[in-house]
């Protein structure tokens, strides 16, 4: 079966209280203490033979070869480099290791959230310099990657690979409703979904016509909130939901679609849904007729054998925003140098290749199913992925300079937990004041914005 692998459905919006408590656990014991020194700034690499090590998280036969073919191709453009791959090494694994000592020359991690925390405190070799020794080009980057791949200056990472969202739609339900296509703004989608439900004698859900219950599969509101234009931090890094109309435009939105199937009725659909990574997913046996999600259950649908006729557009624009149909939200994969790796010149040359070589980012995009992340790979001829009109929608996407994502912080991503947990409270009608409610969200977040910095 095919699972996404970058964002590896990381984000859930609804998490528990011991998941913060472990999130906050893990940013103070990964971080080095600020007495110690950042790694230095690698030097030209001199071409000699050398051995690096390099860290992966991928784990399935089928992951770990396609990362094992493109690390043949960077041998070939580089044979004195050889590389030693070792599988499975999670992000906790590589901040355990940067603590020790004992850190690896290269890693990959799926979890973006980290970045902020290994930039400021050193725990990565800011790579900023090198780049520019080595006449890297910046702008080959879309923005969105950038913001998490870098934090206040730092380009303590690289991206590669993302996992871009948008709108999957069963064309025969829709159809069967008199729409011959995607909905464009969030006033269609309310009236799509209401009309495309299907309810039982005593009211309860046969199928929803879309998923607004925040932390059903991939429906959080990070996935929601760029329809409509908003940003989770201020430009000094500050929490300021409350502050951003987007904000409450998304959740009043939200609340009204989940009051219109009632939030117990969501609930008691929510816990009769198949697992979301297995052929039981509500979208392939046609349980949800609209849902957004990520590339990667484009592959999913094929390899699981669901009878689904199924379309992707991107996901409706806010009807006051029509300018953003077409963007939507991005994450993915971070490679960088951790502190203390023996061999940081050589292991430039692979980070620099994996995330910019054309080819070798197509071949392992084409590889996993993935969008590749820079400008020319996403045009590149040999892009396989390109041909399909599933994938196309999501490179356009990723492409479209107001896509955007959430951004780098020192609190490991402890503001979208903490909205996870307003959320929740939020659509099950626990909440009587929104602007109140953010308000003492944004103290909440800033205070574990500040416990968080170096």
């Amino acid at each position: 079966m095919r699972r996404p692998r970058t964002l590896r459905a990381l984000r859930t919006a609804v998490l528990t209280a011991a998941a913060i408590a472990a999130t906050a656990a893990l940013a103070a014991c990964s971080a080095p203490a600020a007495s110690q020194p950042s790694g230095k700034a690698p030097q030209a690499y001199d071409g000699k033979p050398v051995t690096i090590t390099f860290w992966h998280p991928f784990t399935d036969d089928h992951d770990v070869n396609a990362m094992n073919a493109v690390l043949a191709m960077f041998h070939k453009a580089y044979p004195n480099i050889t590389v030693n791959a070792v599988k499975a090494q999670d992000s906790d694994k590589v901040t355990q290791a940067i603590s020790a000592g004992t850190a690896p020359d290269v890693a990959l991690a799926f979890d973006a959230n980290k970045v902020g925390k290994w930039c400021s405190t050193g725990a990565f070799t800011d790579l900023t310099p090198a780049l520019k020794a080595g006449g890297v080009d910046m702008t080959q980057f879309p923005t969105s990657v950038l913001s998490y791949t870098g934090y206040q200056g730092k380009q303590c990472t690289l991206p590669l690979l993302a996992d871009t969202f948008g709108l999957y739609y069963n064309k025969t339900l829709l159809a069967q409703a008199g729409y011959s296509g995607p909905p464009k703004t969030m006033a269609e989608l309310t009236a799509m979904a209401e009309k495309l439900t299907v309810r039982g004698p005593d009211g309860t859900i046969q199928v929803a016509g879309f998923m607004p219950y925040l932390g059903v599969y991939q429906a959080v509101a990070e996935h929601f909130l760029p329809s409509f234009g908003g940003t989770w931090l201020a430009p000094d890094g500050t929490s300021h939901l409350a502050a951003e109309p987007a904000v409450a435009a998304m959740l009043t939105w939200q609340k009204n679609l989940v009051d219109f199937f009632g939030a117990k009725n969501l609930e008691k659909f929510k816990a009769g849904l198949g697992d979301e990574f297995s052929a039981q997913n509500a979208f392939e046996t046609g349980k949800i007729a609209m849902m957004v999600d990520g590339e990667w259950r484009n592959a999913m649908i094929t390899s699981d054998g669901s009878k689904v006729d199924w379309g992707t557009a991107p996901v409706p624009a806010a009807d006051d925003q029509p300018q953003l149909y077409g963007a939507g939200f991005v994450g993915g994969n971070v490679i960088g140098l951790p502190r203390g790796g023996k061999n940081q010149a050589a292991a430039f040359e692979l980070v620099k290749y994996l995330t910019t070589d054309t080819q070798a980012l197509a071949a392992f995009a084409d590889g996993l199913g993935n969008v590749p992340t820079t400008k020319a790979a996403l045009s590149y001829p040999g892009l396989k992925l390109a041909a399909d009109p599933h994938f196309q929608p999501f490179l356009q996407v990723f492409a479209n300079p107001a896509t955007t994502t959430t951004p780098a912080s020192t609190d490991g991503g402890a503001y979208l937990t903490n909205f996870g947990q307003f959320a929740l409270r939020w659509q099950q009608g626990g909440v009587s004041d929104l602007t109140k409610g953010l308000a003492d969200l944004d103290a909440q977040n800033n205070a574990a914005l500040k416990l968080g910095a170096p």
